[in-house]
């Protein structure tokens, strides 16, 4: 008897973890990339180390993802533990650096990652054929590079986001799903950098200074981390993690309110005490010396309190401790560490299976769904491949 054939379309996160569990003696399976090469988006991430995954309880994990709830299932069925087991499996050693995150070690470099999880595929009986772009339907069958027509029984799409186009996600695939009435919404950045009208002498000065150990708050959210200060306006990991409550404002309004915690270890009372009792003869040194705030701190709140709030102690304590800073635009698509939009989850069952087209799967960064950095998106990727692999292999998820 002819096994079904599978044809999975794009060599990004999700199908190649995909094709790593898929069972081979089941079906005939064969990955279509446009690119020369898989795993192209891999190696753009790993330029700036290789974050593969996060180490925090996978209880904590689930709620990172926007809409929360939506990969519970896929990442409870593969966790970042199980992830970290099936590299360490490979023969892909990784380790946990001092943000949590997880990295493969030293020696070993993306391409490494890359070229370990191919030969798995290969190995798994998964042809892998490139430079073979998918243009569309014509009726039932796949057409690839404009005239090349393949029939299959099942296919699996992995077509990455909005982001990075020189890695191929360039979202052209959009207008294919929109002809079959599959409902679809415009790519956005996420996790990237966000507009700031500063000041010309404040920029002057400040420029590529980071403000570290802060609280950041937006729409009802608290993030840790730091920020940088950018001649484009603000970036960084606390800022990141608040790309769905900031999208909101800027969408609906073209700018969003962020509060920034300079000093979250210390409370209103506690920073005015030590501010009433120094012996520093200017307000600068109170604040540098004795309530150790930054250079930068210092600059926000000079040039942007009233002289009468900056040297009112309440209302200079007041704006450490909820300094405003108005967003009124966001990076350029491409740019963006990641992207939401692209086909709404609506569109699929809980299996990932397009709801108008029986046997037709969408998996990763192509779907509407959002991630902070740190692992997350990575993690999700992987999740949902190995997911959907284990239902087609006949898993059972009701547990």
């Amino acid at each position: 008897m002819t096994k079904p054939s599978i044809a999975v379309i794009g060599g990004g996160a999700s199908a190649l973890l995909f094709c790593c569990f898929i069972d081979s003696k089941k079906y005939n399976v064969t990955l279509y990339e446009k690119n020369n090469a898989i795993g192209r988006k891999l190696l753009v991430a790993g330029k700036g180390g290789f974050n593969l995954t996060h180490s925090e309880p996978i209880s904590e994990m689930i709620n990172r993802y926007t809409p929360t709830g939506f990969l519970k299932q896929s990442l409870l069925n593969f966790t970042n533990k199980d992830l970290i087991n099936w590299l360490h499996k490979i023969r892909i050693e990784t380790f946990v650096g001092s943000s949590k995150r997880v990295y493969p070690t030293l020696n070993i470099k993306p391409i490494d990652v890359v070229n370990t999880i191919k030969n798995v595929m290969i190995n798994n009986g998964v042809k892998i054929k490139c430079n073979n772009e998918w243009t569309g339907w014509s009726k039932s069958e796949l057409v690839f590079n404009h005239h090349q027509n393949i029939k299959a029984d099942i296919v699996i799409f992995g077509l990455g986001g909005g982001s990075w186009k020189v890695t191929g996600s360039n979202s052209k695939w959009m207008k294919y799903f929109d002809q079959k009435g599959v409902k679809t919404t415009l790519f956005y950045p996420s996790n990237c950098a966000y507009r700031v009208n500063w000041l010309a002498d404040f920029i002057k000065n400040n420029e590529g200074k980071p403000l570290k150990n802060i609280v950041v708050k937006c729409n009802g959210k608290t993030q840790k981390g730091e920020m940088v200060i950018t001649q484009f306006g603000l970036e960084g990991n606390a800022i990141y993690a608040l790309s769905p409550e900031i999208r909101v404002g800027l969408l609906k309004n073209n700018q969003q309110e962020i509060s920034i915690d300079f000093k979250p270890m210390f409370t209103h009372q506690q920073l005015l005490e030590k501010y009433s009792v120094s012996q520093q003869k200017t307000i600068s040194s109170i604040l540098i010396r004795d309530l150790k705030l930054s250079k930068v701190q210092v600059d926000l709140l000079k040039y942007y309190l009233s002289k009468k709030r900056y040297t009112t102690p309440k209302c200079l304590i007041n704006a450490i401790k909820s300094f405003k800073i108005q967003l009124v635009g966001v990076e350029e698509l491409d740019k963006a560490i990641s992207t939401v939009g692209g086909i709404e989850l609506t569109e699929v069952d809980e299996r990932f299976q397009l709801k108008q087209l029986p046997q037709h799967y969408c998996i990763g960064e192509m779907l509407n769904w959002d991630a902070p950095t740190g692992g997350y998106l990575l993690q999700g990727c992987f999740s949902m491949g190995k997911y959907l692999a284990d239902w087609l292999n006949g898993g059972d998820f009701n547990n």
